[in-house]
């Protein structure tokens, strides 16, 4: 992939109506003959917030959340990931070093500065090392959301860590039966058979499988890689005022391993647990979530 400078690329499609559908892309590489695209949304006005989704969704997955900070006067931006939803679906590039220089093209595309990062599940890991490598001077606020960090894979300095086996294990899932993966996994995302797993309906969780099947399965496998890459070291450097929010039966990245350990790590960090909450907390908690996030970043 060759470096080049992000650039802005809209499309209209014709229609008899006065509105055309435009759909508008940032372009943020080149693999071989194509161009490696961002699909990415802005909408409203004032403070600019960032919304990064989590894995295996796209953008849309901020639904609830975009309604809400528009609602309190923001300018929401929302992208899909590479890989993800209406972005391009190249074969390289799923290692946060890549996803962190992503989430800067959209940035420096979108000329925002005084910005607040909002991430979920994999979206904190693009927040977490965009700080390590780029710094915090565009920056306002950050807000993880069930927190991948520090450190998710079991080493010797690392022994609070889940065993690689685990990993390996999705992997080959994956490879196998991607589909059936998918839906147990969003599952556990739900915490289908808890307390959250009342709050989701069946076709929640058949809407999202929908949205993940039409992934890279390239980009779907490749990102498991990335789940483990160590964040210590990017969490140092994370001088923002923080809020953390996390459930307490995240059966995708327990709070034991997770959040509670990274909230140690950061100065400035406000952090909420919530009761009974799954992985899923922006469709489960949405009010919760919303009021938090509307509150913080006010």
């Amino acid at each position: 992939m060759s470096a080049i400078s992000p650039s802005f690329d809209q499309r209209g499609s014709s229609s008899n109506s006065s509105l055309a559908d435009v759909r508008s892309f940032i372009r943020v590489g080149q693999e071989n003959s194509t161009s490696i695209e961002l699909y990415y949304e802005d909408h409203g006005s004032g403070p600019p917030v960032v919304l990064i989704h989590g894995w295996p969704l796209n953008g849309d997955a901020w639904e609830k959340q975009t309604a809400a900070l528009l609602a309190a006067g923001h300018r929401v931006i929302t992208y899909d990931r590479r890989g993800f939803g209406r972005s391009s679906k190249p074969a390289i590039g799923y290692n946060y070093d890549t996803f962190a220089a992503d989430l800067d093209a959209v940035l420096c595309a979108l000329d925002l500065t005084g910005v607040s990062l909002v991430g979920h599940s994999m979206g904190t890991g693009e927040i977490t090392r965009y700080i390590g490598k780029f710094g915090t001077k565009r920056l306002r606020k950050a807000v993880l959301i069930g927190t991948l960090g520090p450190f998710l894979v079991k080493a010797l300095d690392n022994p609070e860590g889940i065993d690689a086996s685990v990993f390996s294990g999705i992997q080959a899932g994956i490879r196998t039966n991607r589909p059936a993966t998918l839906m147990a996994f969003l599952k556990n995302f739900y915490s289908v058979g808890g307390a959250d797993g009342k709050l989701v309906s069946d076709l929640v969780i058949q809407a999202n499988w929908t949205v993940a099947i039409g992934a890279s399965p390239i980009g779907t496998l490749d990102c498991v890689d990335a789940w483990i890459e160590d964040f210590r070291n990017d969490i140092v450097r994370n001088d923002l005022p923080t809020m953390m929010i996390h459930g307490d039966d995240d059966r995708i990245l327990p709070a034991d391993v997770t959040s509670r350990r990274q909230a140690k790590m950061i100065k400035d960090v406000k952090y909420i647990e919530i009761k009974g909450g799954s992985h899923g907390l922006p469709w489960t908690h949405a009010e919760e979530i919303n009021a938090a996030l509307v509150e913080f970043l006010a």
